[in-house]
């Protein structure tokens, strides 16, 4: 190489591309896991009862629908 072809020191850089490939997961469902047993049902609340309903399972820290089968089993124990 001639002297008047030559870089200066630090006018060459390397550039690295990286590409990354997305793969989404699958979305998780919210709740515990899917025992496969039980069949799903549909309940309405007027805002009284699900207010009524929330306030018994907050001081226990469970779900709504988790109290509802607890208090249904109450309910049920309790005609005996």
């Amino acid at each position: 190489m001639s002297e008047g072809s030559q870089l200066p020191p630090g006018s060459i850089c390397d550039i690295i591309v990286l590409i990354v490939i997305s793969r989404t997961p699958a979305r998780k469902k919210p709740g515990p896991p899917a025992t496969g047993k039980g069949t799903p049902i549909l309940v309405r609340l007027q805002p009284d009862l699900l207010k009524a309903l929330d306030s018994w399972a907050e001081p226990n820290h469970i779900s709504r629908p988790e109290a509802i089968r607890r208090l249904v089993e109450l309910g049920l124990k309790s005609k005996k």
